[in-house]
């Protein structure tokens, strides 16, 4: 679906963010980037999104740049607006017909568990209510690759969780291909497929752990195992 080869990207103020950064994820996969912070995962991610264009290397697309859906750390919403018009916004940018518009925004948010709160400002929503909104929002424009930077990482666990069991549940059913940044060990080792290691700016790859089945809840022995193995990865990894 997507490879990255030789990224490298340096920001105005000298400070150079990834270095020889490459990786490729598939088609119907989950992907987790991780890493610790400042490690360079969400200017990979708006790399990898076109937002940003590397200094050196290549950004490709398998069979033409994908239809992307792009969740950020902030749920981003237009505070004036209701869910419906927030989950709308890029088929309105996109100038897709009103009404088709309004219903796949509305279909999106019922997705997301949030029909009957169409109208509802984000004033009136709780904080995984909004995150819940800017899912939707990406999932209304139909995407291909949806890329998520740390999208649960200001909510409480109980909420944290069930967004991520939603968010696999959309994976399978839409056969979405994701990257997914977090640095949350735990978060990694129980919705990914494969977990990318970076190292310490600037960030590169240091490990690509494909994960075994049977990680079937947080619980399950596959997934602590995979804890064990993700967290000694990442600590060779800053150590180095």
């Amino acid at each position: 679906m997507i490879a990255l080869s030789g990224i490298a990207k340096r920001f105005a103020n000298g400070v150079q963010a990834v270095s020889d950064l490459s990786f490729a994820v598939e088609r119907g996969e989950f992907v987790s980037l991780l890493g610790p912070s400042g490690c360079g995962k969400s200017t990979a991610l708006r790399l990898a999104a076109g937002l940003l264009q590397p200094d050196a290397g290549t950004v490709t697309y398998a069979n033409g740049k994908p239809e992307i859906g792009f969740v950020f750390q902030d749920h981003t919403l237009m505070p004036w607006a209701d869910a419906l018009t927030n989950a709308r916004l890029p088929l309105d940018l996109k100038h897709v017909a009103r009404g088709e518009a309004d219903a796949r925004a509305a279909a999106a948010l019922a997705r997301v568990g949030l029909a009957g709160f169409e109208h509802a400002f984000p004033r009136e929503l709780s904080g995984g209510m909004k995150m819940r909104v800017s899912i939707a929002r990406a999932l209304a424009a139909e995407p291909q690759l949806l890329l998520l930077d740390e999208p649960f990482a200001a909510l409480d666990e109980i909420t944290r969780n069930g967004l991520g069991d939603d968010l696999l549940k959309l994976w399978r059913e839409d056969g979405l291909t994701v990257l997914f940044v977090t640095h949350s060990v735990s978060e990694s080792s129980y919705l990914s497929q494969r977990v990318l290691v970076m190292t310490p700016r600037p960030g590169r790859i240091a490990a690509d752990i494909v994960l075994p089945g049977g990680r079937d809840n947080r619980l399950a022995p596959a997934t602590i195992e995979a804890q064990r193995s993700i967290s000694a990865t990442l600590n060779s990894s800053v150590a180095a």
